[in-house]
Protein backbone atom coordinates (compact mmCIF):
# COMPACT_ATOMS: atom_id res chain seq x y z
CA UNK A 1 0.00 0.00 0.00
CA UNK A 2 1.60 2.66 -1.32
CA UNK A 3 0.26 6.48 -0.71
CA UNK A 4 3.15 8.51 -2.40
CA UNK A 5 1.75 10.28 -5.27
CA UNK A 6 3.65 9.52 -9.04
CA UNK A 7 5.36 11.92 -10.73
CA UNK A 8 2.64 12.15 -12.86
CA UNK A 9 -0.32 12.52 -10.58
CA UNK A 10 1.21 15.42 -8.82
CA UNK A 11 2.09 16.85 -12.45
CA UNK A 12 -2.05 16.59 -12.64
CA UNK A 13 -2.49 17.91 -9.53
CA UNK A 14 -0.47 21.19 -9.84
CA UNK A 15 -2.39 21.60 -13.26
CA UNK A 16 -5.63 21.10 -11.73
CA UNK A 17 -5.09 23.67 -8.95
CA UNK A 18 -3.64 25.85 -11.36
CA UNK A 19 -6.87 25.88 -13.81
CA UNK A 20 -8.50 26.17 -10.72
CA UNK A 21 -6.92 29.15 -9.59
CA UNK A 22 -7.48 30.68 -12.81
CA UNK A 23 -11.09 30.80 -12.20
CA UNK A 24 -10.73 31.41 -8.73
CA UNK A 25 -13.81 32.75 -5.46
CA UNK A 26 -14.53 35.77 -7.82
CA UNK A 27 -15.60 34.17 -10.82
CA UNK A 28 -18.19 31.65 -9.34
CA UNK A 29 -19.35 34.48 -6.96
CA UNK A 30 -20.50 35.96 -9.78
CA UNK A 31 -21.86 32.93 -12.10
CA UNK A 32 -23.91 31.67 -8.99
CA UNK A 33 -25.12 35.33 -9.02
CA UNK A 34 -25.97 35.70 -12.38
CA UNK A 35 -27.19 31.99 -12.60
CA UNK A 36 -24.73 31.38 -15.60
CA UNK A 37 -23.29 28.17 -17.08
CA UNK A 38 -19.63 28.44 -16.11
CA UNK A 39 -18.67 27.49 -19.59
CA UNK A 40 -15.10 29.64 -19.77
CA UNK A 41 -13.56 26.90 -16.54
CA UNK A 42 -15.23 23.77 -18.63
CA UNK A 43 -13.06 24.84 -21.64
CA UNK A 44 -10.11 25.61 -19.64
CA UNK A 45 -10.53 21.96 -17.82
CA UNK A 46 -10.97 19.98 -21.43
CA UNK A 47 -8.46 22.42 -23.28
CA UNK A 48 -5.90 21.52 -20.40
CA UNK A 49 -6.72 17.64 -20.45
CA UNK A 50 -8.41 16.90 -17.35
CA UNK A 51 -11.87 15.79 -18.65
CA UNK A 52 -9.93 13.71 -20.74
CA UNK A 53 -8.01 11.89 -17.75
CA UNK A 54 -9.63 8.57 -17.66
CA UNK A 55 -10.53 8.02 -21.64
CA UNK A 56 -8.37 6.13 -22.96
CA UNK A 57 -5.63 7.35 -25.25
CA UNK A 58 -7.43 6.10 -28.21
CA UNK A 59 -9.97 8.74 -28.02
CA UNK A 60 -7.92 11.87 -27.11
CA UNK A 61 -7.82 11.06 -23.19
CA UNK A 62 -4.66 10.68 -20.95
CA UNK A 63 -5.07 6.67 -20.67
CA UNK A 64 -5.24 7.14 -16.69
CA UNK A 65 -7.50 6.00 -14.11
CA UNK A 66 -10.64 7.14 -11.82
CA UNK A 67 -8.06 8.01 -9.12
CA UNK A 68 -6.37 10.31 -10.91
CA UNK A 69 -9.40 11.85 -11.75
CA UNK A 70 -10.48 12.31 -8.49
CA UNK A 71 -7.34 14.12 -7.04
CA UNK A 72 -8.08 16.67 -10.16
CA UNK A 73 -11.56 16.94 -9.10
CA UNK A 74 -10.23 17.33 -5.50
CA UNK A 75 -8.14 20.01 -6.40
CA UNK A 76 -10.30 21.90 -9.08
CA UNK A 77 -12.78 22.28 -6.39
CA UNK A 78 -10.45 23.38 -3.90
CA UNK A 79 -9.26 25.93 -5.46
CA UNK A 80 -12.63 28.16 -5.84
CA UNK A 81 -15.51 25.85 -7.42
CA UNK A 82 -16.48 23.98 -4.67
CA UNK A 83 -19.15 20.83 -4.76
CA UNK A 84 -20.50 22.33 -7.75
CA UNK A 85 -17.96 21.91 -10.14
CA UNK A 86 -17.31 17.92 -9.20
CA UNK A 87 -21.02 18.09 -10.85
CA UNK A 88 -19.38 18.81 -14.19
CA UNK A 89 -17.09 15.73 -14.23
CA UNK A 90 -20.92 13.45 -13.52
CA UNK A 91 -22.49 14.88 -16.42
CA UNK A 92 -19.45 14.56 -18.60
CA UNK A 93 -16.83 11.55 -18.23
CA UNK A 94 -19.05 9.96 -16.04
CA UNK A 95 -22.65 10.14 -17.69
CA UNK A 96 -20.83 10.29 -20.88
CA UNK A 97 -17.47 8.68 -20.33
CA UNK A 98 -17.63 5.60 -18.63
CA UNK A 99 -20.80 5.05 -19.80
CA UNK A 100 -19.48 5.18 -23.28
CA UNK A 101 -16.05 3.17 -22.17
CA UNK A 102 -17.68 0.55 -21.11
CA UNK A 103 -20.97 0.01 -22.90
CA UNK A 104 -21.37 2.22 -25.85
CA UNK A 105 -20.96 0.52 -29.61
CA UNK A 106 -17.95 1.24 -31.90
CA UNK A 107 -19.55 3.90 -33.46
CA UNK A 108 -20.68 5.83 -30.15
CA UNK A 109 -17.30 5.60 -28.50
CA UNK A 110 -15.14 6.96 -32.12
CA UNK A 111 -17.56 9.61 -32.57
CA UNK A 112 -18.68 11.26 -29.05
CA UNK A 113 -15.39 10.22 -26.71
CA UNK A 114 -12.95 12.68 -28.45
CA UNK A 115 -15.78 15.55 -29.13
CA UNK A 116 -16.41 15.26 -24.65
CA UNK A 117 -12.42 15.32 -24.33
CA UNK A 118 -12.36 18.56 -26.72
CA UNK A 119 -15.87 20.20 -24.70
CA UNK A 120 -17.70 19.56 -28.32
CA UNK A 121 -20.25 17.60 -26.74
CA UNK A 122 -21.23 17.36 -23.47
CA UNK A 123 -23.35 14.70 -21.39
CA UNK A 124 -26.59 14.51 -19.01
CA UNK A 125 -28.20 11.77 -17.41
CA UNK A 126 -32.32 11.02 -17.26
CA UNK A 127 -32.68 9.04 -14.22
CA UNK A 128 -34.55 10.31 -11.43
CA UNK A 129 -38.44 10.44 -11.61
CA UNK A 130 -41.21 12.38 -9.45
CA UNK A 131 -42.77 9.37 -8.26
CA UNK A 132 -39.45 6.93 -7.95
CA UNK A 133 -37.13 9.15 -6.35
CA UNK A 134 -34.39 7.03 -5.27
CA UNK A 135 -36.41 3.88 -5.58
CA UNK A 136 -35.04 3.70 -9.20
CA UNK A 137 -36.78 0.11 -10.02
CA UNK A 138 -40.03 1.93 -9.35
CA UNK A 139 -39.28 4.48 -12.86
CA UNK A 140 -41.75 4.49 -15.03
CA UNK A 141 -40.72 6.04 -18.62
CA UNK A 142 -41.07 3.31 -20.92
CA UNK A 143 -39.41 2.65 -24.19
CA UNK A 144 -42.34 1.06 -26.52
CA UNK A 145 -40.61 -0.68 -29.43
CA UNK A 146 -41.66 0.82 -32.97
CA UNK A 147 -39.90 -0.76 -35.37
CA UNK A 148 -35.86 -1.02 -35.34
CA UNK A 149 -35.83 1.99 -32.63
CA UNK A 150 -38.14 2.81 -29.47
CA UNK A 151 -40.72 5.70 -28.58
CA UNK A 152 -40.40 7.06 -25.41
CA UNK A 153 -42.73 8.24 -23.04
CA UNK A 154 -42.38 9.94 -19.55
CA UNK A 155 -41.05 12.53 -17.08
CA UNK A 156 -37.97 12.86 -15.20
CA UNK A 157 -36.66 15.57 -12.60
CA UNK A 158 -33.67 16.94 -10.79
CA UNK A 159 -32.05 16.62 -13.70
CA UNK A 160 -28.40 18.53 -14.11
CA UNK A 161 -27.45 20.38 -17.41
CA UNK A 162 -29.92 19.47 -19.67
CA UNK A 163 -30.31 22.82 -21.69
CA UNK A 164 -25.76 22.64 -22.10
CA UNK A 165 -26.26 18.93 -23.27
CA UNK A 166 -25.92 17.97 -26.44
CA UNK A 167 -26.48 13.96 -25.31
CA UNK A 168 -29.01 12.89 -22.70
CA UNK A 169 -28.48 9.52 -21.24
CA UNK A 170 -31.79 8.25 -21.04
CA UNK A 171 -33.07 5.51 -18.02
CA UNK A 172 -35.99 3.98 -19.17
CA UNK A 173 -38.07 0.88 -18.80
CA UNK A 174 -38.27 -1.53 -21.97
CA UNK A 175 -40.26 -3.74 -20.44
CA UNK A 176 -43.42 -3.80 -17.88
CA UNK A 177 -42.60 -4.72 -14.49
CA UNK A 178 -45.38 -7.18 -14.78
CA UNK A 179 -43.51 -9.08 -17.85
CA UNK A 180 -40.30 -9.42 -16.16
CA UNK A 181 -39.57 -12.09 -13.18
CA UNK A 182 -37.12 -9.68 -11.24
CA UNK A 183 -37.36 -5.50 -11.45
CA UNK A 184 -33.72 -5.40 -12.21
CA UNK A 185 -34.95 -6.56 -15.88
CA UNK A 186 -36.63 -4.61 -18.76
CA UNK A 187 -34.18 -1.45 -17.92
CA UNK A 188 -32.46 -0.06 -21.10
CA UNK A 189 -29.83 2.64 -21.49
CA UNK A 190 -30.18 5.22 -24.33
CA UNK A 191 -28.17 8.39 -25.61
CA UNK A 192 -30.21 10.47 -27.78
CA UNK A 193 -30.13 14.12 -28.73
CA UNK A 194 -31.40 16.50 -26.45
CA UNK A 195 -32.90 18.54 -29.36
CA UNK A 196 -35.82 16.03 -30.55
CA UNK A 197 -39.54 16.57 -31.23
CA UNK A 198 -41.41 15.17 -28.00
CA UNK A 199 -38.44 15.82 -25.81
CA UNK A 200 -39.25 19.46 -23.82
CA UNK A 201 -38.21 20.64 -20.50
CA UNK A 202 -38.07 23.58 -17.71
CA UNK A 203 -35.97 24.54 -15.16
CA UNK A 204 -36.24 24.31 -11.08
CA UNK A 205 -35.54 27.20 -8.88
CA UNK A 206 -33.52 25.93 -5.58
CA UNK A 207 -31.42 27.20 -3.30
CA UNK A 208 -28.12 26.68 -4.32
CA UNK A 209 -25.63 25.23 -7.09
CA UNK A 210 -26.88 28.20 -9.24
CA UNK A 211 -24.27 27.80 -12.08
CA UNK A 212 -25.94 24.09 -12.81
CA UNK A 213 -29.47 24.38 -13.45
CA UNK A 214 -31.91 21.22 -12.48
CA UNK A 215 -35.20 20.44 -15.02
CA UNK A 216 -37.80 18.78 -15.09
CA UNK A 217 -37.88 16.63 -18.51
CA UNK A 218 -41.06 15.50 -20.61
CA UNK A 219 -40.88 12.74 -22.81
CA UNK A 220 -43.73 12.70 -25.39
CA UNK A 221 -43.82 10.01 -27.79
CA UNK A 222 -39.95 11.09 -28.21
CA UNK A 223 -38.02 8.61 -30.82
CA UNK A 224 -35.56 6.93 -30.34
CA UNK A 225 -33.45 4.80 -32.99
CA UNK A 226 -31.67 1.42 -33.02
CA UNK A 227 -28.31 3.09 -32.68
CA UNK A 228 -29.39 5.10 -30.00
CA UNK A 229 -29.53 1.67 -27.40
CA UNK A 230 -26.21 1.79 -25.20
CA UNK A 231 -25.16 -1.54 -24.26
CA UNK A 232 -27.64 -4.78 -23.75
CA UNK A 233 -31.73 -4.33 -24.33
CA UNK A 234 -33.37 -4.87 -21.14
CA UNK A 235 -30.15 -5.34 -19.40
CA UNK A 236 -29.61 -1.42 -18.86
CA UNK A 237 -29.53 -1.94 -14.62
CA UNK A 238 -26.19 -3.78 -14.07
CA UNK A 239 -24.60 -1.34 -16.43
CA UNK A 240 -25.95 1.63 -14.74
CA UNK A 241 -24.53 0.30 -11.22
CA UNK A 242 -21.16 1.40 -12.71
CA UNK A 243 -21.92 4.88 -13.93
CA UNK A 244 -23.63 5.62 -10.44
CA UNK A 245 -20.61 4.17 -8.32
CA UNK A 246 -18.45 6.56 -10.11
CA UNK A 247 -20.83 9.13 -9.78
CA UNK A 248 -20.65 8.73 -6.12
CA UNK A 249 -16.65 9.14 -6.48
CA UNK A 250 -16.34 11.91 -8.49
CA UNK A 251 -18.99 13.48 -5.71
CA UNK A 252 -16.66 12.64 -3.29
CA UNK A 253 -13.69 14.28 -4.55
CA UNK A 254 -15.74 17.49 -4.57
CA UNK A 255 -17.05 17.61 -1.28
CA UNK A 256 -13.57 16.93 -0.20
CA UNK A 257 -12.31 19.54 -2.33
CA UNK A 258 -15.23 22.01 -0.54
CA UNK A 259 -14.50 21.00 2.99
CA UNK A 260 -10.63 21.97 2.12
CA UNK A 261 -11.43 25.30 0.91
CA UNK A 262 -14.09 26.10 3.57
CA UNK A 263 -11.63 25.26 6.46
CA UNK A 264 -9.08 27.56 4.51
CA UNK A 265 -11.28 30.16 4.32
CA UNK A 266 -12.32 30.00 7.97
CA UNK A 267 -8.71 29.38 9.20
CA UNK A 268 -7.30 32.73 7.12
CA UNK A 269 -9.79 34.22 8.83
CA UNK A 270 -9.55 33.26 12.38
CA UNK A 271 -6.01 34.30 12.13
CA UNK A 272 -6.39 37.54 11.49
CA UNK A 273 -10.01 38.52 13.33
CA UNK A 274 -9.51 39.94 17.18
CA UNK A 275 -11.97 40.51 19.42
CA UNK A 276 -12.24 40.92 23.18
CA UNK A 277 -8.49 40.76 24.89
CA UNK A 278 -6.67 41.40 21.43
CA UNK A 279 -6.10 37.44 20.14
CA UNK A 280 -7.10 35.83 17.04
CA UNK A 281 -9.95 34.34 17.64
CA UNK A 282 -8.40 30.97 15.91
CA UNK A 283 -6.60 30.82 19.50
CA UNK A 284 -9.66 29.45 20.70
CA UNK A 285 -10.64 25.85 21.09
CA UNK A 286 -14.65 26.64 20.45
CA UNK A 287 -13.16 27.33 16.46
CA UNK A 288 -10.29 25.30 16.44
CA UNK A 289 -11.84 21.50 17.47
CA UNK A 290 -14.89 22.18 15.13
CA UNK A 291 -12.45 22.54 12.06
CA UNK A 292 -9.78 20.32 13.13
CA UNK A 293 -12.95 17.90 12.98
CA UNK A 294 -14.17 18.71 9.67
CA UNK A 295 -10.40 18.07 8.34
CA UNK A 296 -10.05 15.14 9.95
CA UNK A 297 -13.23 13.47 8.53
CA UNK A 298 -12.39 15.18 4.69
CA UNK A 299 -8.82 13.58 5.05
CA UNK A 300 -11.03 9.89 5.80
CA UNK A 301 -13.01 10.50 3.19
CA UNK A 302 -9.67 11.15 0.66
CA UNK A 303 -8.75 8.04 1.62
CA UNK A 304 -11.81 6.22 1.32
CA UNK A 305 -12.73 7.53 -2.01
CA UNK A 306 -9.04 6.70 -3.41
CA UNK A 307 -9.32 3.27 -2.49
CA UNK A 308 -12.64 2.96 -4.36
CA UNK A 309 -11.29 4.35 -7.24
CA UNK A 310 -8.37 2.19 -6.93
CA UNK A 311 -10.42 -0.71 -7.06
CA UNK A 312 -12.73 0.44 -9.96
CA UNK A 313 -9.25 0.85 -11.99
CA UNK A 314 -7.95 -2.25 -10.54
CA UNK A 315 -11.88 -4.23 -11.81
CA UNK A 316 -12.53 -4.78 -8.56
CA UNK A 317 -15.81 -4.65 -6.64
CA UNK A 318 -15.80 -0.91 -4.95
CA UNK A 319 -19.92 -0.47 -4.78
CA UNK A 320 -19.41 -0.60 -0.40
CA UNK A 321 -16.04 1.48 -0.74
CA UNK A 322 -17.84 4.19 -3.36
CA UNK A 323 -21.09 4.71 -0.44
CA UNK A 324 -18.91 4.89 2.35
CA UNK A 325 -16.50 7.44 0.39
CA UNK A 326 -19.96 9.69 0.03
CA UNK A 327 -21.36 9.51 2.90
CA UNK A 328 -17.90 10.83 4.88
CA UNK A 329 -17.79 13.35 2.15
CA UNK A 330 -21.19 14.57 3.11
CA UNK A 331 -20.65 14.73 6.81
CA UNK A 332 -17.13 16.70 6.31
CA UNK A 333 -18.66 19.32 3.68
CA UNK A 334 -21.49 19.73 5.60
CA UNK A 335 -19.51 20.48 8.95
CA UNK A 336 -16.70 22.17 7.57
CA UNK A 337 -19.04 25.01 5.31
CA UNK A 338 -20.98 25.53 8.61
CA UNK A 339 -18.33 25.93 11.10
CA UNK A 340 -16.67 28.09 8.55
CA UNK A 341 -19.99 30.25 8.21
CA UNK A 342 -19.81 30.61 12.03
CA UNK A 343 -16.53 30.97 12.15
CA UNK A 344 -16.84 34.22 10.61
CA UNK A 345 -19.66 35.19 12.29
CA UNK A 346 -21.86 38.04 10.52
CA UNK A 347 -19.06 38.42 7.37
CA UNK A 348 -19.88 34.17 6.57
CA UNK A 349 -23.45 35.01 5.62
CA UNK A 350 -22.38 37.80 2.95
CA UNK A 351 -21.51 36.99 -0.39
CA UNK A 352 -18.44 38.64 -0.35
CA UNK A 353 -16.58 36.14 1.86
CA UNK A 354 -17.66 33.06 -0.48
CA UNK A 355 -18.59 30.54 2.65
CA UNK A 356 -22.27 30.99 2.19
CA UNK A 357 -22.67 29.90 -1.43
CA UNK A 358 -19.91 26.79 -0.46
CA UNK A 359 -22.53 26.27 2.55
CA UNK A 360 -25.51 25.84 0.03
CA UNK A 361 -24.08 24.13 -2.52
CA UNK A 362 -22.34 21.16 -0.24
CA UNK A 363 -25.81 21.03 1.72
CA UNK A 364 -27.64 18.83 -1.67
CA UNK A 365 -24.72 16.65 -1.27
CA UNK A 366 -26.23 14.64 1.55
CA UNK A 367 -29.09 13.92 0.14
CA UNK A 368 -27.99 13.62 -3.72
CA UNK A 369 -26.88 11.78 -5.72
CA UNK A 370 -27.70 9.26 -2.98
CA UNK A 371 -28.96 10.06 0.58
CA UNK A 372 -27.03 8.96 3.67
CA UNK A 373 -30.05 7.12 4.40
CA UNK A 374 -29.86 4.89 0.98
CA UNK A 375 -25.98 4.33 1.97
CA UNK A 376 -26.53 3.35 5.96
CA UNK A 377 -29.14 1.05 3.99
CA UNK A 378 -26.29 -0.18 1.72
CA UNK A 379 -24.06 -0.80 4.08
CA UNK A 380 -25.89 -2.63 7.00
CA UNK A 381 -27.60 -5.24 3.72
CA UNK A 382 -24.31 -5.39 1.80
CA UNK A 383 -21.58 -5.24 4.60
CA UNK A 384 -22.69 -6.23 7.45
CA UNK A 385 -25.37 -8.70 5.44
CA UNK A 386 -28.58 -7.76 7.98
CA UNK A 387 -32.02 -7.95 6.34
CA UNK A 388 -33.30 -5.59 3.83
CA UNK A 389 -34.81 -2.87 5.33
CA UNK A 390 -36.76 -1.11 2.86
Amino acid sequence: MDFAHTEEQTMLIKTARQVGEKHGLDYWRELDARKEFPAAIWQDICDSGLCGIAVSEQYGGSGMGMTELAMAIEALCAAGGGSTLSQLFMCNPIFGGVTLAKFGSPEMKSDLLPKLVAGKAKFAMALTEPDAGSNSLALKTFARADGNGWRLSGQKIWITCVPQASKLLVVARSRKLDDVQRKTDGISLFLIDVEREGLTHSAIEKAGTNTLPSSLVFFDDVRVEGHELVGNLDGGFHQLLDVLNTERIVTTAGLVGTAELAIKLAVDYAKERKVFNGKPIGSYQAIQFPLGEAHIKAECARLMNHKAATLYDLGQPYGSEANMGKWLAGQAAALATDRAMQTLGGMGYSKEYHVERLWRDARLFKFAPVSEEMVLNYVAQHDLGMPRSY
